[in-house]
């Protein structure tokens, strides 16, 4: 929903405002949702005429002027605007679990059962272990260059790997991605065992 550089605003508290054109609401007051700046607050949201957005509104959502927040609008020109009411919630939960890479025999266990369940429940077969070497292998690399590599789409890849931060074994960069201290520790407890 939001870019890195509005998201760290937001956790630095000079952005607190976001505007956006759905044909319906997509999100609540007291709703909260993950970002690259850690959890993202939604304090309030408001069904809005586009000409009554202010300067200062402007600029309290990350933009230079008015028409610049006008011109991002996406959706469809009757579509109704809203403007919500962005804070900061904290750091993102599953960073104290990717920082963890003092792994126990059943962390490491557990870890490769949920990516067994993530394999299982895909499309494409078993890519939870080759997505992890590959980032592995490729770290900071463009999500469109690792797609390639392994022959889907961009969309589908960020898909994936978004499951495998929700593991805490990768990270994001600013442009791809790394491994996280607890994947690179796993990768590792796994090449000293048998198995997948």
């Amino acid at each position: 929903m939001l870019t890195r550089a509005v998201a760290e605003g937001v956790a630095r508290g000079d952005v607190t405002l976001a505007f956006r054109r759905w044909a319906t609401g997509r999100v609540s007051p007291g709703g909260t949702f993950l970002s690259v700046a850690g959890v993202i607050v939604i304090d309030a949201v408001e069904r809005i005429d586009p000409a009554t957005i202010t300067p200062g509104d402007a600029h309290a959502a990350g933009a230079r002027r008015v028409e610049d927040v006008l011109a991002s609008l996406r959706g469809a020109p009757d579509d109704p605007v809203f403007r919500i009411s962005l804070s900061h919630g904290g750091p993102d939960p599953r960073d104290a679990i990717a920082a963890d890479a003092a792994l126990t025999a059943d962390d490491i266990a557990r870890i490769g059962e949920a990516l067994d369940r993530l394999d299982a429940r895909g499309t494409r077969g078993a890519w939870t272990r080759g997505t992890l070497r590959l980032i592995e292998g490729n770290p900071g690399t463009r999500a469109a260059d690792l797609a390639k590599s392994l022959g889907v789409e961009k969309e589908t890849l960020k898909r994936d790997i978004r499951k495998l931060r929700a593991l805490g074994l990768t990270l994001s960069l600013d442009t791809g991605y790394t491994l996280s201290p607890r994947g690179a520790a796993w990768l590792r407890a796994r090449g000293r065992c048998s198995g997948p």
